[in-house]
């Protein structure tokens, strides 16, 4: 029997204050219910050993994702984490990441994650500079993140990747330069570096709509964009996806699973899988979901079977974020059709469009194309 490979996804959607920016599943005043939520995620976990044969999936990566799992004790992930291994068969040097925000860990925190195993940590600073950190809503300083980095490696972490936001309202070219050498100083494993999104609903959005703030200058943001690809690559870094980087190595084994459309499982409120052909997702309002699993349903909604044109748009759209792009041999295997037979009068169009470009068997984004990714991706939906 083949052994496939399997990531988790395992989401806490707890949060001790929600930034500015943020629209993900996640809430700064559900506190009461973390103990009820934790309990119902293992029994979650628990269902999936009637699905899963652990002679046909291995697990290579988890990902404890939110919200901010560092923000909940310490000893609630362990159990978690205890449920997945008695349930899933975990690969022996399987990536187990967990996302923290410095204002909530401790030595104590990062001394339990190492105990339980966690052996990569995502650590969320977004800028240096303390002025524009307050502007988003964030409730660290620079300076402690810097403490909760050295604390990290001090008690074994040597897998961390730090996430970055530029393009942020009222932020200059030299303050984002200054944020990237800072944390290239700190000797950092991975960066991933996203361009600002204002997304309705969230505080920014209101603060631009009521004029209290600048909306982000868009030619500045590209700018932003192009010098961190420079000084990344100059300094070691490989730009292995659009906004990811990472010293060799280092790449991210979960994200790559979703960019290479492996299968994942995803465990808790709106986490969302795509398993045996089919995506589906969780119920979002934690409440929801833990009443759906003390009633014995299973939380799952928006279930859909992908069809074949559904498998290839997907796999050509999340292949080409990566810089690697798609082996052109490889999508014929997988597929059984020849990539040019399908869309060869698309990707002449693209390529005279100094989009995309082929190179050593590889259908892959030019450097105009990583700009303007999503016009490519549009042509293959």
């Amino acid at each position: 029997m083949n052994i496939n490979e399997l990531g988790l996804y395992i989401h806490i959607p707890f949060c001790k204050s929600k930034c500015y920016y943020c629209d993900f599943n996640s809430y700064a005043s559900k506190s009461e219910i973390i103990p009820i939520y934790c309990n119902a995620l293992i029994k979650e976990i628990e269902y999936y050993d009637s699905i899963i044969n652990k002679n046909k999936y291995r697990v290579k990566s988890v990902f404890i994702g939110g919200g901010t799992p560092s923000f909940i004790d310490s000893e609630y992930l362990a159990k978690i984490l205890e449920k997945c291994r008695d349930i899933f068969e975990l690969e022996e040097n399987a990536e187990i990441t967990i996302e923290a925000n410095p204002g909530t860990l401790s030595k104590e925190k990062l001394n339990a994650y190492k105990s339980a195993e966690i052996n990569r940590l995502s650590l969320g600073l977004q800028a240096w500079q303390d002025r524009l950190l307050k502007s988003l809503g964030r409730i660290h300083t620079a300076a402690e993140f810097v403490e909760n980095l050295f604390a990290a490696r001090e008690v074994g972490f040597n897998n961390i990747s730090v996430d970055l936001i530029f393009g942020l309202p009222g932020q200059s070219l030299s303050e984002w330069l200054q944020t990237l050498d800072n944390v290239i100083k700190l000797n950092v494993n991975h960066l991933s570096c996203y361009s600002l999104k204002i997304e309705e609903g969230t505080v920014l959005h209101e603060k631009i709509k009521n004029c209290e703030i600048a909306y982000p200058d868009e030619e500045l943001d590209r700018d932003m964009y192009h010098k961190t690809i420079a000084i990344l690559n100059k300094n070691g870094f490989i730009h292995y996806e659009i906004s990811n980087f990472s010293r060799p190595g280092f790449e991210s084994i979960h994200n790559l699973i979703y960019w290479n459309v492996e299968p994942y499982i995803g465990i808790g409120a709106g986490a969302h899988s795509y398993f045996e052909g089919t995506r589906y997702n969780n119920e979002e309002i934690p409440e929801n979901y833990i009443s759906a699993i003390s009633e014995g349903k299973i939380p799952k909604k928006n279930i859909d079977v992908l069809t074949f044109q559904d498998s290839i748009s997907e796999y050509l759209i999340l292949g080409l974020r990566l810089t690697r792009g798609i082996k052109i041999e490889e999508f014929k295997q997988k597929f059984g059709k020849d990539l040019f037979e399908l869309y060869g009068g698309k990707i002449d169009n693209l390529i005279k469009r100094e989009l995309i470009r082929i190179e050593n068997g590889h259908l892959k984004l030019t450097a105009i194309g990583l700009d303007l990714a999503n016009q490519v991706f549009l042509e293959f939906i």
